[in-house]
């Protein structure tokens, strides 16, 4: 690639080194693992020095050190007068090194604000709930007027709601609760309250075992 680009090799290898892979550039790629993979990407994207990086799911395949790394590398190329476009559904990743958000649901571009503004503008507590019947207790909170969201594991999120709204509203439809608590909305709350409705592919929430 290097060579294809007019690029001395001496960078290739600069690179490499950068994305921790200097100690086994001599093997093959099929060798390296999905996250070694994701590195050699990104040593790819750095090897021109570009002033903008564009990075997709660079996140992928990473493990917790791995993602520490791409952070850093983030943060040093913004220190650096760059800028990275980093295009990712991490959303909690995410919120630890973006400084500006565009949000795209459906093709259609719903938010390109900072960070800090995008979550200002839609702070809100979300309650989250686990219940005998998920589904049907989601039912009857819409037709109350909630905004109600799936997540993994049986667990529902409300924005804006009460816990005591939630349990009201289950004990009028006779339905137990097995988890209810609130908590502060983070980036994949209000990502998620966003972009509700603009999915191509939605399925259905999981069913804990037993539920």
């Amino acid at each position: 690639l290097a060579a294809s680009n007019g690029i001395p090799a001496a960078r290739a290898d600069e690179v490499l080194g950068r994305v921790g892979l200097a100690g086994v550039a001599g093997r093959r790629v099929g060798t390296y693992s999905l996250g070694m993979r994701q590195r050699l990407g990104i040593a790819a994207a750095l090897l021109g020095d570009p002033d903008v990086l564009v990075l997709d799911e660079p996140a992928n395949g990473l493990d917790a050190e791995g993602m520490t790394w791409l952070r850093g590398l983030l943060r040093a190329h913004a220190a650096a007068g760059g800028t990275a476009l980093v295009s990712s559904h991490l959303m909690h990743e995410t919120a630890r090194y973006a400084d500006h958000l565009l949000v795209i649901g459906g093709g259609v571009l719903l938010a390109d604000q900072p960070l800090d503004a995008f979550l200002a503008d839609r702070a809100a507590r979300v309650v989250r709930f686990r219940s005998t019947d998920g589904e049907r207790l989601a039912a009857a909170l819409r037709t109350r007027g909630h905004q109600v969201l799936p997540g993994e594991e049986g667990v529902w999120s409300v924005p804006g709601a009460r816990p005591d709204d939630i349990g009201a509203i289950a004990a009028a439809e006779g339905l137990g609760v097995l988890e209810l608590r609130a908590e502060d909305a983070g980036l994949e709350d209000a990502y998620l309250a966003l972009t509700e409705g603009t999915g191509a592919h939605r399925g259905r929430p999981a069913t804990p075992a037993g539920g």
